[in-house]
């Protein structure tokens, strides 16, 4: 190992130890609201490039609509110049399938502490891109962020396959090999927090990966790539495009030298990335897709404690998040004081400009997702729902809709069936236990559910009986990199995060050797 190695692993190991401790004492300072903006162009092979066909795509702030620059726009030719590139970099013999198990981990010790050194700047831009507040960005996307790429540094070097008693003169054993290339496609909600939750894992392991960025937040997905060229990832390792579902995410899905692909959004684009896969060469699949989750309000909590619950689990980054609490059950001897207490709360909620430390909520990702809220708000006072809070637009700048509130909701109603991804509560009515638990199960989804009770066994009741990936018993959308995070039926499938998360990207390969045996 050469002496500039050497040096760089030891100072790579005290960062890190140095960057652990500031994490528990780091503060913000004065956030700036117009970042400069360093990287717009596709990344393959460790190089900036134009997209093949010359084409951009305008990346917009949601808090004004004005485009904030703009982006190359990849497609299906600079992915495939993409995983020729991972491919190569995935060769036996290559400096990144040669490296031992230990550097990769202290590389993604690396990637860690350059982020964050530029933390602050990271968050001013996922302000920006994505419209969620500056305290979000800093103090919850990139504290979980920053957490992630350090747990599965741990992993790098601990992914062990077993010694296996088999029958007969024979020696077994199981190796985990890296999977190959892996496409990962991600969404707008949380940019940067996503792209870790992916990336981590599968180069941890050894894969090399071709990555989407969502095209409404492509900006820190693209810094984020320059940090691991800077961290020393060798050339092809990571490719990063920045594109449309229908061009470039399709063409990672069916292309037939992807080896895995992973895909957080929509249950009805997650459907079409898994046909795709399957019609390609059957490449495996992992999707974590959308929710309707019930939080289950018992009359035996703390009032107080359990509408803030509540309010946060559904109003949390603008209400779009797919483990939304969006259907709040609550038992009927107190559902009138939780109704005017979550409606008082809803329009205490500060609205406004997210560089502002007082202000709660920014906008909607863009008009679109806007649109469609208020049409679905639209839609559940037509079908009888009362709206007791918000409803409408907020200001004519931006995107931006009012914390809104729905009272007597039924099960049934179009607002207690879909996903909304927005800032819409909805408040439901119930008798008993095993009834709400009937109620609970009987929507498509099975990504989260929440319980606010003092009564444990009642608490327990519900968690082992509701279909859900993740069940939170008195706290709300509580995520670490150690634990499984993934859902059930129309949720997806696979899991994400914690040792869980590293079957996605590994081969277990048997290798069984005959033992010589000696004549007496």
């Amino acid at each position: 190992m050469s002496a500039l190695l050497k040096l760089n692993r030891v100072s790579s190991v005290f960062g890190h130890v140095r960057a652990q401790k500031a994490c528990l004492s780091v503060a913000a300072a004065q956030p700036n609201p117009n970042p400069e903006i360093y990287y717009n162009k596709v990344f393959i092979n460790n190089e900036w490039r134009d997209a093949v066909s010359g084409k951009t795509f305008p990346t917009v702030n949601p808090c004004t609509g004005e485009v904030i620059c703009h982006v190359a726009e990849g497609d299906k030719a600079d992915v495939d110049i993409a995983v020729k590139a991972a491919q190569d970099a995935f060769k036996l013999g290559s400096p990144w399938r040669t490296m031992d198990a230990g550097e990769r981990g202290y590389l993604m010790n690396r990637v860690a502490d350059l982020i964050e050194r530029d933390r602050q700047y990271l968050a001013e831009l996922e302000t920006l891109d994505n419209g969620k507040p500056f305290s979000a960005s800093f103090n919850v996307d990139l504290e979980l962020t920053l957490r992630c790429y350090r747990y599965y540094a741990g992993w790098a070097d601990k992914n062990q396959g077993k010694t296996i008693p088999i029958w007969g003169d024979f020696f077994s054993y199981t190796r985990h090999e890296p999977v190959g290339v892996c496409g990962q496609i991600i969404p707008w909600n949380f940019p940067l927090l996503m792209q870790a939750w992916k990336l981590a894992p599968a180069l941890s392991l050894g894969n090399v990966c071709v990555m989407k960025l969502a095209e409404q937040t492509p900006l820190t997905g693209l810094y984020i790539a320059q940090l691991f060229k800077e961290a020393g990832l060798p050339a092809g390792a990571l490719n990063v495009i920045p594109g449309y579902g229908p061009t470039a995410g399709a063409a990672i899905a069916q292309h037939p030298d992807v080896h895995k692909v992973a895909f957080t959004g929509s249950t009805e684009i997650g459907q079409i990335v898994a046909a795709d896969a399957a019609r390609s060469n059957l490449k495996r699949v992992t999707l974590e897709l959308g929710g309707k989750s019930p939080n289950i309000i018992f009359s035996d909590a703390d009032l107080e404690m359990a509408v803030e619950q509540a309010h946060f689990g559904l109003f949390f980054n603008m209400g779009q998040c797919c483990t939304a609490g969006s259907r709040t059950y609550v038992e009927e001897s107190i559902y009138d004081k939780f109704v005017e207490a979550s409606r008082e709360r809803a329009l205490r909620r500060t609205v406004g400009n997210p560089y502002d430390p007082n202000v709660e909520q920014g906008p909607q990702i863009d008009e679109d997702q806007m649109n469609k809220i208020l049409a679905l708000i639209e839609n559940g006072k037509k079908e009888g729902a009362d709206l007791i809070a918000g409803g409408a637009r907020q200001g004519d700048k931006g995107y931006f809709v009012q914390p809104t509130v729905f009272k007597d909701v039924d099960d049934n109603m179009t607002i207690a069936q879909e996903e909304i991804f927005g800032p819409v509560m909805q408040i439901i009515k119930f008798k008993t236990v095993d009834e709400v638990i009937e109620r609970a199960n009987i929507n498509k989804y099975g990504l989260a559910a929440g319980v606010v009770t003092n009564d444990i066994g009642r608490a327990l009741q519900v968690a082992n009986s509701v279909r859900a990936g993740t069940v939170w018993i008195n706290c709300y959308d509580v995520f670490d990199s150690c634990a499984p995070f993934g859902g059930y039926n129309m949720s997806g499938n696979g899991r994400e995060l914690g040792e869980y998360g590293l079957e996605a990207y590994t081969e277990v390969k048997n290798v069984v050797i005959k033992v010589p045996q000696k004549n007496s």
